[in-house]
């Protein structure tokens, strides 16, 4: 709709007016504050999470990715066995949830990196992985701001551990 010049996107666009540009995947782990572990024990297997908080998404969210309250599923628990007790549409929310000692929750790596107090558990388990994309207008493929930042965000996530 032309009201950006560009635009960070977690899908590919269809639009054939739109030039983009894959950045990178972002992967999901299950992730618990130091707090809560010490509180609950660290979850082993992954049937061990029937027994364990749970932060998720509520079921008519509009996600990026088809399943994601994967974790909710992981290991193809009894239908209904494991729910959260805790439903937010925004993944900071979740995070700040995580951040608090609330429970356990799939959330971006990228998100955790540089935190000491949130633990990856069951490093095993990996959720879906969601595709990144630069993505700007047909008619801006000369410009020169355009490009710069481009390739400043590439240089950027080239030089990060994800």
């Amino acid at each position: 709709m032309r009201e950006a010049d560009i635009a960070i996107r977690m899908t590919s666009p269809r639009q054939p007016d739109l030039i983009q540009r894959h950045l990178m995947a972002f992967k999901f782990h299950v992730y618990g504050h130091v707090s809560y572990l010490k509180r609950r024990g660290v979850p082993k297997t992954v049937q061990e999470l029937n027994d364990h908080d749970l932060i998720g998404y509520p079921p008519d969210v509009r996600p990026p990715i088809s399943n994601i309250n994967w974790l909710l599923d992981a290991g193809d628990p009894p239908q209904g066995s494991r729910t959260a007790i805790m439903r937010v549409n925004n993944v900071y929310a979740i995070y700040r949830a995580v951040e608090s000692g609330l429970g356990l929750a799939a959330l971006p790596d990228y998100m955790v990196e540089g935190s000491r107090d949130l633990v990856r558990v069951l490093p095993e388990l990996c959720g879906p992985k969601i595709d990144s994309y630069f993505v700007y207008a047909e008619e801006l493929r000369s410009s020169k701001r355009i490009s710069v930042f481009r390739d400043f965000i590439v240089r950027k996530i080239s030089e990060s551990a994800f």
